[in-house]
């Protein structure tokens, strides 16, 4: 399999667990740096700001399939924290993998899949607080 030039720059969103603002920076022909900052809406209230590092590999036809590590920061707020003994804060590291279609048009659409393991507070609720799946469907334009 060969790789792909990964797009300079696109902005957008990702929604999945939370409603996230989405910019991705390549960073060279094979890679690119995938950052997120939302705010959670499924059950718990939360701001959060995550970074991934992507390998990014062509499929076929405007398909690309991405794969790498990242981390995150993040804090909540509201009744699902109230016996948190630390400030509600939590640190995550993870992985991410997804697919994206590239349109001719300058549009990503990608489904991602990133699971994070939470090192410090917790982190979606009824998940133990410690790991969270994080799906996500983005649409993003590229420039």
């Amino acid at each position: 399999m060969t790789a792909a030039y990964a797009q300079p720059r696109a902005i957008g969103v990702r929604l999945g667990g939370d409603a996230d603002f989405s910019y991705q920076h390549s960073l060279g022909e094979k890679n690119m740096l995938d950052v997120t900052a939302g705010f959670g809406w499924m059950g718990y209230y939360g701001a959060n700001v995550s970074v991934m590092y992507d390998w990014v590999f062509d499929i076929q036809g405007g398909w690309k399939w991405y794969v790498g590590p990242g981390g995150g920061v993040g804090f909540g707020w509201g009744p699902v924290y109230k016996d948190n003994d630390l400030f509600p804060l939590r640190v995550n590291v993870g992985a991410q993998i997804g697919v994206e279609y590239q349109f001719k048009i300058p549009l990503n659409l990608s489904l991602d899949w990133r699971p994070m393991v939470n090192c410090l507070g917790f982190g979606h609720p009824g998940l133990n607080h410690i790991v969270s799946w994080g799906p996500g469907l983005g649409i993003r334009y590229r420039f």
